[in-house]
Parts: structure tokens; C-alpha cells; sequence
């Protein structure tokens, strides 16, 4: 008999600690001070595959419904996910791209080979003035990149002139004459892509003294990003730091790229078709984008500790082999819950270094790599990436709140990463809090501590599948997208949430 009750007495203290949440998250709302930019959920269109042609545009004389030319399905769904910022004209695109090319009259137009991108050929329909009347057209700021690998210092000069000057010029004559009386504000300029690798196969040393050159012509150019590093070349970033430093007034941004390969570069894997090991090893190297962050602002740092220069993560995301039967140079992959997760993660790193990550790009915004629109012929398709960026433009131009998040490791053949990975911000009286859960089998309960306010009412919303492997497809009902997800009302400054698992979430507090 006692010994029964001894049984019994530690049986239940054992299930009272299994009922303990082991994931706890203080949300300190009377720490926000720093700014998140808007342009951290920005995007990326290059000329590759069917991103511009037949993804943002068919032309005006398609039977695809179109506003000048520029697919209709495609506005409304940019517009309605808030997009901040589009890059544009690539990627490796950029450095064959010759400007002028891409103005005046369609029809007369020069043609252009795409060798980076299958070898196709390209009327230069979509140029110029395409480009920046769309981004007008969906309330997205433009980021241009200039030709450094092919290009001269003339070249990128002039465009800079055709596309912002006022004065009366060759330039602005030329502008006018081709239908753009006004110039555009563009803001946000590359100079150069990735001239480590195809933008010219350039050391760091001839590269800061090129960046240098470029930018100083490049008048009227206000935000100007200089090529940064691969992954984790910290080299690279140290010496454009420091050969830079005495320039500084001529870089306002450094890029980075980093995309999570979840094998290596000659088997990256399917996209739909993985395991629980290959969505365990994609998360976890998603997971690196935060060591290399803030590896690379430290080194930042050191030249620029008032922060001046933004870190710019214009290229990122996942990155699998095509899907089967497609062409192997146009990068078209699908979209499942996993890249929900890869989104939300690197979203939330993102948020949380904002004091230094001024703009980010995904790679790429349609039909290429983890985009969030897949079009083919008059159909559309939105993927769970896109639900994620429309979820999470809650924190776009709001102040970051600091965490501490105490989590329980997700386990795997003798590996673990966190259970959760979060950030959380306040606009306009409202507190959100983005919460991913990265264990596919294990809902995670959650303490949450709120200090600084009281809070009265609480909402939520969920992206999550029945399957890692679930995705959003052509001539199907719609399998992912964001849900309403109940939430328990904050009581004396704590509240208690079971995160399921696989899932983002959002929780908003008033």
C-alpha cells in the first residue's frame, strides 16, 4: 500500500512537470527603441526564368488580364502583402545588362541573350521605365543595381541621370522624349552584384577601389549598397570596411547573401519530396544566418560604430534543384510549409538585428527560387512564403522589442536546435509577437512574461499543414495560408500559449 502511494505520489509530480512549460519568452515592451525597417521584407526580381516574362509581365496585348501590360493577379497580391522594396535587374542579370537597351520604343528595341539564365533570348521589353512605373504601380520603392561587371563608369552615371535628374540634359531630354516628363525617386542603388563571383571575379582590394569610383559618379544616387560578402567571407567585409572608411559618406549599405542549401551546390535536394532530416538540416543552416549577421556587424562595428552603413541582405532564401521536367536554368522550384519556416526564421533574425539589417530581399519574388507567387499561363498560385511576408508586415516601419527566449531543443540523430525561434515589435499601441515552432511533431507550450504595460485583449494567426511536405498548387484548393489562431487573454502580465508544431504564428496584444 505504501508503496503504491509512493508510486502513485511520484507518477503525478511527474506529469505536474511535464504540464511545466519549458519554453518561456519575456517580451520586454518597455525596452523598443530600435526602428525595423520596412525595406526588411523587401523582394527581388531578376531577369531569370519566368520572374519578369509571363511572371510581372505579359504585355499589354495578352489575353491575361493586365494593367499596362503588368499582370493584374500579380498587383493586387504585391499590394495586398505590402511589398516595401523590389531589386532590380538582378543578380548576375545585372552585370550583361546595358541600360539603354531597355528604353524607347519597344519594337526597336535590341535583343539581348540571358547567358546566365538558359541561354534564352530577350526583346528588352521590359526595361527602365517598365520596371519603376510598376514599382509606382504596387507602392514598392525600387532598388536598381548597376552594371559594374560589363559596364563603365559612364554608363552607370547616365542612368543614374536619366532616371532622377530635373535638369535639362541629354539624359533628361532622352527621358522625356520616351514618355517620363518627371523623374522617379529612386532611393536605393547597387553598385554592382556580387563582383566576388559573376559581377567580375574581383578581390575585395580592386573591388573597394572600383565601389569607390562608381559611386562617386554616381550623382543622385542617395542610398548607395556596395558589394558585400558570400556566406561567410568576413574578409571580404573587413576590407571593404576599412578601405572605405575614410569614404564613408559615399556607402550607406554593405550586401550580404546567404542561401540555405540543404545538402551542397550539386545536390541541393528536392523541394516537395525530403525528410525529417532534410527539413532538421535546412532549418538548422537557416538558423546560421544569424551567427553570420552578427559576425559580419562586428566586424561593421569596428569601422562604423555609430552604425551608419546598413547591412543589406539582398539575396536569401532557400534554394533546392528545379522541379522535374522544368528548365534547369530558370531555377522554378515549389513552395512548401518548410519554406514557410525558412521565411519566418530568417524574418525574425532579421528583426532582431535591425539596429544594423537596415533592408533584406528575398530571392526571388515569382517563379524562381523561394518565391512568393508561382504563375502559369492565366493562373496564379500563392505561396506559403508569401502568407508569411503578409503575416509578418505587422513589423514593417515598427520598433523592435527585445526578448529573451528560453527554448526547449528540437532533437535529431543526435543534433538539436531550438524548439523556437521569435521577435516581436509595437506600432500604433499594438504589441506582435512572431513565434516559429521548428519541431515538426512536438507542439510547444509556452510562458510568456510581458513587462512594462498591461495588456486587455489578445489575437492570433497560424500558418501551419497537416504534412511538412503540404504545398499550394495550380487548379487545387488552397492548402496553406493563415488561419485564426485562439489565444489566452494576458492576465496580471502573463499569459500561457501552446505553439503547435510546424507552425508560424502570430500573437498581437492590446
Amino acid at each position: 500500500m505504501k508503496k503504491t502511494s509512493i508510486l502513485l505520489a511520484t507518477f503525478f509530480v511527474l506529469i505536474g512537470l511535464n504540464t511545466l512549460a519549458q519554453n518561456k519568452i519575456i517580451v520586454h515592451t518597455d525596452g523598443a527603441s530600435t526602428k525595423i525597417n520596412k525595406e526588411i521584407y523587401g523582394h527581388f526580381a531578376e531577369h531569370l526564368g519566368h520572374c519578369i516574362y509571363g511572371g510581372i509581365y505579359v504585355g499589354d496585348t495578352s489575353a491575361i488580364p493586365n494593367i499596362h501590360g503588368y499582370r493584374t493577379d500579380v498587383v493586387d497580391a504585391l499590394k495586398e502583402m505590402k511589398i516595401p522594396v523590389l531589386r532590380w535587374p538582378g543578380g548576375c542579370f545585372a552585370d550583361t545588362y546595358h541600360w539603354m537597351d531597355g528604353i524607347g520604343t519597344q519594337s526597336e528595341r535590341a535583343s539581348i541573350v540571358n547567358v546566365h539564365w538558359g541561354g534564352v533570348t530577350e526583346d528588352n521589353s521590359f526595361g527602365t521605365h517598365e520596371f519603376l512605373n510598376f514599382c509606382e504601380l504596387i507602392n514598392a520603392e525600387p532598388f536598381v543595381s548597376l552594371n559594374v561587371g560589363s559596364g563603365t563608369v559612364r554608363e552607370a552615371s547616365e542612368w543614374v541621370e536619366y532616371i532622377t535628374s530635373s535638369n535639362k540634359s541629354p539624359m533628361t531630354d532622352m527621358r522625356k522624349k520616351n514618355g517620363r516628363t518627371e523623374p522617379w525617386k529612386v532611393k536605393f542603388w547597387g553598385i554592382g552584384n556580387e563582383t566576388w563571383g559573376c559581377g567580375g571575379d574581383m578581390t575585395p582590394e580592386f573591388y573597394s577601389d572600383i565601389f569607390r569610383q562608381y559611386a562617386g559618379f554616381a550623382r543622385g544616387a542617395n542610398y548607395k549598397v556596395a558589394c558585400g560578402a558570400s556566406d561567410s567571407d568576413y574578409n571580404w567585409t573587413e576590407v571593404l570596411m576599412k578601405n572605405t572608411q575614410s569614404k564613408q559618406h559615399l556607402m550607406q549599405g554593405l550586401s550580404l547573401h546567404y542561401y540555405t542549401i540543404t545538402h551542397d551546390w550539386t545536390n541541393k535536394g528536392s523541394a516537395t519530396k525530403f525528410t525529417e532530416q532534410e527539413w532538421f538540416t535546412t532549418l538548422s543552416k537557416t538558423l546560421v544566418m544569424d551567427e553570420l549577421v552578427t559576425k559580419h556587424s562586428t566586424i561593421m562595428d569596428k569601422y562604423d560604430p555609430k552604425k551608419k552603413v546598413g547591412l543589406v541582405v539582398d539575396e536569401w532564401g532557400n534554394w533546392f534543384d528545379v522541379e522535374p521536367g522544368t528548365n534547369g536554368g530558370f531555377l522554378y522550384q515549389q513552395n512548401t510549409l518548410r519554406d514557410a519556416l525558412v521565411a519566418g526564421i530568417n524574418l525574425n533574425i532579421f528583426n532582431n538585428h535591425s539596429d544594423r539589417v537596415q533592408m533584406a530581399n528575398i530571392a526571388q519574388a515569382i517563379n524562381v527560387l523561394q518565391s512568393v507567387i508561382l504563375t502559369k499561363d492565366d493562373k496564379i498560385v500563392l505561396t506559403p512564403t508569401y502568407y508569411v511576408f503578409k503575416m509578418y508586415a505587422v513589423h514593417q516601419d515598427a520598433t523592435l522589442i527585445p526578448l529573451n527566449v528560453s527554448s526547449e531543443k528540437y532533437e535529431l540523430n543526435g543534433k538539436s536546435i531550438p524548439t523556437l525561434n521569435a521577435s516581436a515589435s509595437v506600432k500604433d499601441g499594438v504589441v506582435s509577437i512572431t513565434i516559429c515552432n521548428l519541431n515538426p511533431n512536438k507542439s510547444a507550450v509556452t510562458e510568456f512574461t510581458l513587462t512594462g504595460q498591461d495588456f486587455t485583449s489578445a489575437t492570433g494567426q497560424i500558418i501551419t499543414s497537416s504534412n511538412t511536405t503540404d504545398y499550394n498548387d495550380f487548379g487545387k484548393a488552397e492548402v496553406i495560408n493563415s488561419k485564426p489562431f485562439t489565444v489566452q487573454k494576458p492576465k496580471n502580465g502573463s499569459m500561457k500559449i501552446e505553439i503547435p508544431a510546424k507552425s508560424v504564428v502570430l500573437i498581437q496584444l492590446k
